[in-house]
């Protein structure tokens, strides 16, 4: 099975600078994918005269006029910009051209076209966005939503759940994965409203609920996938973020004031690498919008060559496993039922 996956070529802080090298990366690969790459065609094929040996067959520039920039309100994205490489990129998939659309551009205009064109699933009452999140195990923790949805009701999270649920064993080939509900506390009695509902919802789903666990479960990997509403995801999504760089600066700085310390890193270069690599986020590149008829994956805005291969092995998966598919398939049995 062929998979073809539409680039938004000119999103994030760099575009053809780091989508078109990442996508000749991506074709060397894999003999089965195609590549369309969305925006401007003189700047696009530019960038690809810098690969000679690339599969020029499997790849083809659609144009696209305008670039929905990082700072675009929405309005702006979704009413004025109706040439846009994200648009455009996002219609392919609307249209049938690509089974897969992947962006670096700003979130809120990504969540809001693709939602626009290609509409949610039934039975789907709102889309959320999923990504990993690493975990002292070694791989990643998924949670959602983390920032569409900032108040949700309790069924929105049990649907949140669903449709990770299928994501993960998509993605990732974890079949049945384990489901916690983020919480205060892991006490039944502890929560809001919405969260004490959501638990007991989900405790009578079919889904491998865990029960409720707390922010540092998040990175111990004690479950699968946590689910919680986008403003509390967010929040934690960020923080966690936050307290990367900063002890990554930390450590910098340490073995920087002297030449003793800088002696001393000589010496733990090896360890230090080595959780360099296991909490490196960009090795987690690729947030899913879960929820539409249509997969959608958002890179991180600041995502290098390395980074955005990683949001383009995601997209890859989704598309070839027909992950839009299955979580449609498992609403619609639910409906039944």
């Amino acid at each position: 099975m062929s998979v073809t996956l539409a680039i938004d070529a000119m999103g994030g802080d760099h575009g053809v600078v780091v989508t078109v090298p990442a996508a000749c990366d991506f074709l060397a690969k894999h003999a089965d994918v195609k590549i369309a790459l969305v925006g401007d065609p003189a700047a696009i094929q530019q960038a690809l005269n810098k690969f000679s040996k690339a599969p020029l067959e499997r790849i083809q520039i659609i144009p696209a006029s305008e670039v929905v920039l990082m700072d675009d309100p929405i309005e702006v994205a979704l009413r004025r910009k109706k040439d846009s490489s994200m648009r455009v990129a996002i219609e392919q998939v609307k249209e049938g051209a690509a089974d897969a659309v992947i962006s670096s551009g700003n979130t809120g205009a990504l969540m809001a076209i693709s939602r626009y064109i290609l509409k949610t699933l039934d039975g789907v009452d709102r889309p959320a966005i999923a990504t990993a999140i690493p975990n002292e195990l070694g791989r990643g923790t998924t949670m959602l939503d983390l920032g569409a949805n900032a108040d949700c009701e309790p069924m929105h999270l049990v649907q949140f759940a669903q449709m990770a649920n299928v994501m993960v064993q998509v993605v990732d080939g974890k079949q049945n994965p384990s489901i916690g509900l983020l919480n205060i506390g892991e006490e039944v009695i502890k929560g809001n409203e919405v969260v004490k509902q959501t638990s007991e919802l989900l405790r009578q789903s079919k889904l491998n609920f865990y029960g409720n666990v707390e922010g540092n479960d998040i990175f111990k990997g004690t479950t699968d996938i946590v689910v919680c509403d986008g403003f509390v995801g967010n929040v934690v999504l960020k923080a966690s973020e936050g307290l990367a760089k900063m002890m990554s600066g930390m450590i910098r700085e340490e073995f920087n004031r002297s030449w003793l310390t800088k002696l001393m890193a000589i010496c733990a270069m090896v360890p230090l690498l080595r959780v360099r690599k296991r909490v490196d986020h960009r090795r987690y590149n690729g947030a899913v919008l879960l929820g539409l008829r249509g997969c959608v994956i958002k890179s991180h805005g600041s995502a290098d060559r390395f980074a955005f291969g990683f949001a383009l092995d995601r997209a890859y998966e989704a598309a070839k496993n027909r992950m839009v598919e299955r979580i449609a398939g498992a609403f619609m049995a639910e409906t039944k039922e």
